[in-house]
């Protein structure tokens, strides 16, 4: 019962309620000022970063891309323009059920399977919240029938865009090449702010060679957004600048015309302007046409190119590799001059074939019965195989070689395009570190008349003539005759000229024998002299394709079309005042005078004499 009725401790309980009370002060207190701390740090402290975040949250920045610099020839006409256009356009991160859309877009539009397999990889590289194209260069019957249905499909819209054209085809394409979409490998190594807004680039040709210039520079707009993202208002535009414009050398008038001359051979045609190095022609055949590979070229049609046995694709002018055949002559009968293993009066009986001392083996001249008692003149004129085959055994290879490279033979020219090969000089040095083997007296007499291993492109041969035309002045061949920006045009850098110290009156020996083989009563390429009030210095050229054994005899009608020799020529024009060097490759063409010749003579000729008619564009 005493427990029951104990009287309470009021003091002690006071005690215990008021540390209470103090210490949930406290714990007030520290609460506040741990708010007042957070306030001070994202209201100052963090203030900018903060603000960012939140501007961020209801500004979008939208890329502007800029449009492309276009490309002009010598006079002016545009060999890549950019045309407007309508392509459809979805933002993934709009679209509910992506595959549903795409079903019902394809039947709506009869968009090709191949289509949505490139829009699906496009996708994948880009944002969800950017456009990507679908189709593109919607013709004016597909944009109605999409206006209808406009409302059902959320995400997906038209939009007027500008698309690369080249309105010359198949003509240019080797030369101008044409843009594509940014692939996988590309984007990994492109730098993101340059490329923002745009899917394209360049990929081969002046478009890959000057793409920095012809890009511009991107811009973009600041744009206000509401709490489900859509577009209230513009709040800041940086206008983005065009790439620069680009004019070159090239005449598309004699390009058409060195194009066709080609007619039904493939093979390349390049001429250059003597005294600039400014590339006037610059024919690949077969082309191609490049419209198609800059919206997304098939499968199917891609495939038909590639497999072609004619390989339009293929850059023969730059790439294309040929024995040089006896348009090498005059270079070697040149070097022979030049390091005194001859005289140009020197004589040389040609029986029709060669022999090395002591060997059995015949190397055969063109001419069966032979040339007969020939010097320089002569064999330059008559193209004596037999003359060549002594004069670069007296050389020697590593002489020759040596001397060939300085006229670029097995050499990159330095043109301003991109994938130039550089073709091969052999030398003893370089079949020990190429084959592990010795050179061979029967290589360096081969070798004489451009066989063997020896490997030119039309573009080397080219610069070589423009260089023999010019006494030894080393010229580099360029595309680009001025770039033009919005503020200042400019020429294009060139890597300096040089001079090959050579004796006037050897090479005015060389071009006189030149000269014969058009204007002589023997000269090989004599049906081309007829009926122009100039002079043309050339040299013809004929390239094996395969090795014609000792016992068999080539004819020519009764072997493949595929297996027949090249036809080659080379040409300067006036002889006396060149201003263009001319190199013509016509793959299985059989002969250099009867084939090549009469092809650069029509491009001399509309040079020196312009036709005033314009080639027709597609």
């Amino acid at each position: 019962m005493d427990r029951l009725f104990a009287i309470k401790d009021s003091l002690a309980e006071n005690r215990i309620f008021l540390s209470r009370i103090v210490a949930a002060f406290l714990l007030i207190l520290m609460l506040i000022a741990g708010l007042i701390v957070r306030l001070v740090y994202l209201q100052v402290v963090g203030h900018e970063h903060y603000a960012t975040l939140s501007k961020d949250n209801r500004i979008k920045i939208s890329p502007l891309p800029p449009t492309r610099g276009i490309i002009y020839d010598r006079h002016g006409r545009m060999l890549a323009e950019n045309v407007p256009t309508y392509s459809l356009e979805l933002i993934p991160e709009q679209i509910k059920d992506m595959d549903d859309t795409l079903a019902k877009l394809q039947k709506l539009l009869a968009i090709p399977d191949d289509k949505i397999e490139q829009f699906h990889k496009q996708r994948k590289r880009n944002k969800a919240f950017v456009t990507t194209p679908l189709l593109q260069n919607l013709s004016d019957e597909d944009v109605a029938k999409f206006a209808v249905v406009r409302p059902y499909f959320p995400g997906v819209d038209v939009y007027a865009r500008l698309v690369r054209h080249y309105p010359y085809g198949e003509l240019a394409a080797h030369v101008v090449g044409y843009v594509g979409r940014i692939n996988e490998q590309e984007l990994k190594n492109l730098p993101t702010a340059e490329y923002r807004g745009t899917d394209i680039i360049g990929k081969n040709g002046i478009e890959k060679s000057y793409e920095s210039q012809l890009l511009g520079t991107a811009g973009y707009e600041e744009i206000e957004t509401n709490a489900q993202a859509r577009a209230v208002n513009t709040v800041a535009t940086v206008e983005p600048i065009a790439g620069s414009n680009i004019y070159l050398t090239l005449d598309i008038d004699l390009q058409k015309i060195a194009y066709d001359a080609l007619g039904e051979y493939n093979g390349a045609a390049v001429a250059i302007d003597i005294k600039t190095g400014g590339v006037l022609a610059f024919a690949s055949r077969p082309g191609f046409d490049p419209n198609p590979f800059v919206t997304g070229i098939s499968n199917k049609e891609y495939k038909a190119l590639r497999d072609s046995p004619d390989q339009p694709l293929y850059n023969r002018a730059l790439r294309g590799l040929y024995p040089p055949g006896s348009t090498a002559k005059p270079f070697i009968a040149l070097a022979g001059l030049e390091y005194g293993v001859i005289d140009y009066g020197h004589r040389l009986f040609c029986p029709g074939y060669y022999q090395l001392p002591n060997v059995k083996h015949k190397y055969r001249d063109w001419k069966k019965g032979g040339h007969g008692m020939v010097d320089m003149n002569d064999a330059i004129t008559q193209s004596c195989d037999v003359y060549f085959y002594d004069l670069a055994l007296a050389l020697g290879i590593d002489r020759l070689s040596s001397f060939m490279h300085r006229f670029g033979f097995g050499e990159k020219s330095g043109i301003d395009l991109v994938g130039e090969v550089s073709g091969l000089m052999p030398s003893k040095e370089w079949k020990r570190s190429h084959r592990n083997r010795p050179w061979y007296p029967g290589e360096t007499v081969i070798t004489g008349i451009g066989q063997g291993y020896t490997q030119v492109t039309p573009l080397q041969l080219a610069r070589a003539t423009a260089i023999l035309a010019n006494y030894g002045k080393v010229i580099t061949p360029h595309l680009v005759q001025e770039i033009i920006t919005p503020d200042f045009a400019t020429p294009p850098e060139l890597l300096p000229d040089s001079e090959i110290p050579l004796k006037k009156q050897h090479v005015d020996n060389i071009i006189a024998a030149m000269t014969n083989v058009v204007h002589g009563s023997r000269g090989t390429a004599g049906r081309i002299s007829k009926h122009i009030n100039y002079q043309i210095a050339g040299k013809t050229g004929t390239a094996q394709v395969f090795t014609v054994k000792q016992e068999e005899k080539y004819n020519e009608n009764a072997i493949d079309f595929k297996m027949r020799d090249h036809a080659l020529f080379i040409a300067f024009a006036p002889v006396h005042d060149p201003r263009i060097a001319v190199a013509i490759v016509a793959e299985h063409g059989s002969h250099g005078g009867s084939t090549a010749a009469p092809m650069a003579g029509e491009i001399i000729n509309a040079y020196l004499n312009p036709n005033k008619e314009a080639p027709h564009e597609d």
